[in-house]
């Protein structure tokens, strides 16, 4: 049986889930790696030198760091982002996350093509968070994506899969990996999005505002790996009305 991976920028992972960087602390980078199987970790720049820890120091040797362009407000600002970055040592994966909206923290799709294309063609593994719609997706497909992250809800809602069919509509026309970014809130929503035919989930939240945080990596590695082993034996048929028998109504005893 051939090893279930997905590839990225040559790449190779077995494991589905990516830790985000939306909430940080050593303890939470612990947990997704020893207990959700973590191979890809996002990190925002900022945060990678700081006055007190550094988190670079606490990520173990071959795990793919993925520094984001978080701050970033146009596709300028996500481009120099992501080179200070590889200036940094953090290597050529990029999460390029564009935002002008304070208070939702909705991505800017058009900003989003621009520096998918300008940073595709700089030689980064670009990974661009986007507001699902197919059209943007094409777009972030022909100028060099290396797949595409919609948002399942708003960043840190932990509302679940909101966006739910149009992510499906994503899987089924975008020949890229889709991983699901953002809002997702329970290891049985990261089961669905997986059992959707998604490449891979990010969270973040929902495990760091857990009351038991290694728990909660692990249920959503084990949910993640369900969702996927799901998808790939085909899921059962879904009757629009009516039942059937899951046993013969034939054979019974006579009165």
């Amino acid at each position: 049986m051939n090893k279930d991976v997905f590839k990225l920028g040559g790449h190779e992972f077995t494991s589905r889930f990516v830790l985000g960087s939306g909430k940080y602390s050593l303890d939470l980078i612990d947990a997704a790696i020893k207990h959700a199987k973590a191979q890809i970790i996002t990190l925002a720049l900022r945060r990678a030198n700081s006055e007190t820890d550094n988190i670079l120091d606490y990520i173990p040797e071959g795990i793919t760091l993925l520094p984001n362009t978080s701050g970033a407000r146009t596709a300028e600002e996500a481009v120099r982002i992501a080179k200070l970055a590889r200036a940094c040592g953090c290597g050529n994966f990029v999460k390029v996350e564009i935002m002008r909206d304070s208070k939702y923290l909705l991505p800017d799709n058009t900003e989003t093509i621009k520096a998918t294309e300008i940073l595709a063609n700089d030689g980064f593994v670009v990974m661009p968070y986007m507001y699902p719609d197919l059209n943007v997706a094409r777009d972030l497909a022909n100028v060099g994506a290396s797949c595409i992250m919609p948002l399942a809800a708003p960043i840190g809602s932990n509302k679940g899969l909101a966006t739910r069919d149009f992510i499906k509509i994503l899987i089924d026309e975008i020949d890229l990996p889709i991983i699901v970014d953002a809002g997702i809130g329970r290891p049985s929503q990261a089961c669905e999005a997986m059992e959707m035919g998604c490449a891979a989930v990010m969270a973040n939240t929902a495990i760091a505002t857990a009351g038991n945080i290694p728990q909660m990596a692990e249920a959503f590695g084990k949910a993640i790996e369900a969702g996927r082993t799901a998808y790939l034996a085909g899921l059962g048929r879904v009757l629009d009305s009516g039942a059937a028998a899951s046993s013969p109504l034939t054979g019974f005893l006579a009165d």
